[in-house]
């Protein structure tokens, strides 16, 4: 089973449920990097939410006790503003989303704008107002290309969940008739082709750690390796009418690091 891993040279990591839970690491996190670490392997901080650009959940994971630099953290607002860099760079955009999402566009060079822009961009907007979906809507009918930047319908939070972007897709397909051209975040192809283009590795050097089926484990779809940990949301009997498998389970990443030395 674990044999399966000798290629991989880069573990993307999920981490609420994966690294850590609320604001404690789970157990084996700092074990597994130093595991990295010791065997020169790489990693990313893989997450789909686009309310927080990298900075901010280095922040996080710093008081938490492990010192990842902003460069190991991609984010599903970073995976779009490749994808889109790769179509049309210095794009006009306009962007529903917060100021680190702006940050993060601004970034890269796009130019951000609530006139005539090349495309409408729906990003987790902790910050939206009625006048953004208004108008957002009103680029969506006349014909504006629709991109958004993951899926997901809530966000867990440590006292339960909060509205996250799939809830504004549904309302804005309720008015305007129209889903998303493109999503970019997990479980679409389009975030592992963007850490391939941000790494250079290949996808049978790349592997996915988390605890969801149907966002990270679902990813074994664009063509890479996938390890449930069963420290956050899965449980094992999940699996069994799940349409996604991962290629090896084990409990937790000190599981993993036990398995593999």
């Amino acid at each position: 089973m674990i044999d399966q891993l000798k290629k991989i040279r880069c573990y993307m990591l999920d981490m609420d449920g994966t690294f850590y839970l609320g604001d404690k690491l789970l157990p084996g996190a700092l074990e597994f990097m130093n595991y990295l670490r010791e065997n020169d392997l790489d990693y990313l901080f893989l997450t789909n939410n686009s309310s927080k650009h990298a900075g901010l959940y280095a922040q996080k994971i710093r008081k938490l006790g492990y010192n990842v630099p902003e460069e190991k953290i991609f984010t599903s607002g970073e995976a779009t503003a490749i994808y889109l860099n790769q179509l049309k760079p210095a794009a006009r955009i306009y962007l529903v989303g917060t100021t680190a999402l702006e940050d993060e566009f601004q970034k890269y060079g796009f130019v951000l704008t609530d006139q005539n822009p090349d495309y409408a961009v729906l990003g987790f907007d902790t910050s939206i107002t009625y006048e953004k979906i208004w108008k957002f809507c009103d680029f969506l009918r006349a014909g504006k290309p629709y991109i958004a930047t993951h899926p997901d319908f809530n966000c867990p939070t440590e006292n339960g969940f909060m509205p996250d972007i799939g809830s504004f897709m549904a309302m804005i397909e309720a008015s305007t008739g129209r889903k998303p051209d493109v999503v970019i975040g997990k479980p679409q192809a389009h975030i592992v082709n963007a850490v391939v283009e941000k790494t250079g590795y290949s996808l049978d050097q790349i592997a996915m750690i988390g605890d969801r089926l149907y966002t990270d484990i679902a990813l074994g779809q664009a063509g890479i390796k996938t390890i449930l940990v069963l420290s956050g949301e899965t449980k094992p009997e999940d699996l069994i009418e799940s349409d996604f498998q991962p290629d090896i389970i084990m409990e937790d990443l000190g599981d993993l690091v036990r398995q593999l030395k």
